[in-house]
């Protein structure tokens, strides 16, 4: 598997992507809209097939992490569009690696968790707020579990 920065003929795909696994191609994130076709990035590549995506944004000396998606779950994909984010983010002189999920995102918890991401923060009853920005967000997510908070987690760099 290749990791690769995105380019600006990546654009559209991206924005494909993230409307086909986001619901719209925006997301939201404490009450802020990002679109991730036009943010930096790193795309997974098996051959010239896409198997990843992560995208990100960094602010002052904080990188966050606005999507990461692995298509092939427990290959290492996510692992290897995290260790690219966090190289880019150390580069940059981040001192922060940090991104929002939601309550029942439990396969994103476990991942971050164990690659050193602490929960930081629980924004209860956020995604009311996020839902006025972005409707396409449901009420009930992964397992059943109801959508209402954001959890927020980092990384020390």
């Amino acid at each position: 598997m290749d990791i690769r920065p995105l380019s600006e003929d990546d654009r559209s795909w991206v924005e494909e992507f993230v409307r086909e696994n986001w619901g719209a191609p925006t997301v939201v994130a404490r009450a802020r809209i990002y679109r991730p076709s036009d943010l930096p990035g790193f795309v997974g590549l098996e051959g010239k097939e896409p198997v990843g995506l992560v995208t990100y944004s960094i602010e002052g000396d904080a990188c966050e992490i606005v999507t990461i998606d692995s298509l092939r779950e427990g290959v290492g994909v996510g692992s290897a569009l995290l260790a690219a984010v966090e190289e880019t983010a150390r580069e940059a002189g981040c001192r922060r690696l940090w991104f929002i999920t939601t309550n029942d995102n439990l396969r994103m918890l476990r991942f971050s968790q164990k690659r050193g991401f602490s929960l930081v923060a629980v924004h209860r009853n956020a995604l009311d707020e996020s839902r006025r920005l972005k409707p396409q967000i449901p009420l009930v997510g992964q397992h059943g579990i109801p959508l209402r908070d954001e959890l927020e987690l980092e990384l020390s760099l």
